[in-house]
């Protein structure tokens, strides 16, 4: 079956997860690291949503994604699928996505090596030890920051959960009213505060589209993948100083 990817950004393809039945094809837009993207009409208001979709398989393969091969781009693969154990597909997406939104806050990969970005040995090395830092540069709020802790954590089995997400403090900052559980609407302080204009929208958004000072220049590593061959299974199987313990902003000495 066709699984909805829900990103961690907020409001971003949520309906379609409330409802897939409400919504017909009208196109597929293109494809790329995170599925299909297709755009897609609800039936009643004939409303447009654009939406992102994996191929999952049976629900077997949902829970139980044993992988025979690590193919695609590596920044954004999961350490569980690097080590090619048998691991929940759905906390690996959830890996990707805060690569994804690591990359839309910083303007660079959070584990590539600044010195040698395109060296697929130490991003693999700093995945599994889970090295990364928030630069100083770049202004990041504290539950945004916390958010990101909690996706990127080794053990999946510790890893934040969709839903957990879903409830976090920073997803639900300025997410519209009619996509909050009326229950956590009525948590809100201040349910009177209003929600970003589209001025303050455009303004963030032009923002973001300057490259950060320090940031890498992501264009060219974009589209890259790998296809991991035997030397580096052997180096995944033999390195004595993976961690999967470690979690959070943690910088080794490589």
């Amino acid at each position: 079956m066709d699984r909805p990817v829900i990103p961690v950004g907020p409001g971003m393809d949520l309906p379609i997860m409330h409802d897939s039945e409400k919504y017909e094809l009208v196109k597929d837009i293109g494809s790329g690291n995170f599925g299909v993207a297709r755009l897609m009409r609800d039936k009643v208001s004939n409303e447009l949503v654009a939406v992102k979709y994996i191929e999952r398989g049976d629900k077997s393969s949902v829970l139980h994604s044993q992988p025979k091969s690590t193919v695609g781009t590596p920044a954004y693969i999961a350490p569980e699928v690097l080590l090619k154990k048998e691991y929940d597909g759905k906390l690996a997406d959830v890996w990707s996505c805060g690569v994804t939104l690591y990359v839309m806050l910083v303007g660079a990969y959070p584990f590539e090596d600044p010195e040698e970005p395109k060296n697929f040995r130490k991003t693999i090395h700093r995945i599994l030890n889970v090295q990364y830092s928030i630069p100083d540069y770049v202004h990041i709020s504290p539950e945004c920051r916390h958010l990101i802790s909690r996706i990127f954590v080794a053990d999946s089995a510790k890893r934040i959960t969709m839903d957990d997400i879903r409830n976090h403090e920073w997803f639900l900052k300025n997410l519209p009213a009619d996509l909050i559980d009326e229950n956590k609407l009525n948590q809100f302080n201040e349910p009177d505060q209003p929600m970003q204009s589209i001025d303050e929208i455009m303004q963030i958004i032009a923002e973001a589209t300057i490259p950060a000072a320090g940031g890498n220049n992501l264009n060219q590593y974009l589209t890259g993948s790998l296809d991991m061959d035997d030397d580096m299974d052997e180096d995944l199987e033999s390195d004595p100083d993976l961690d999967l313990e470690s979690s959070g902003e943690i910088v080794y000495a490589m």
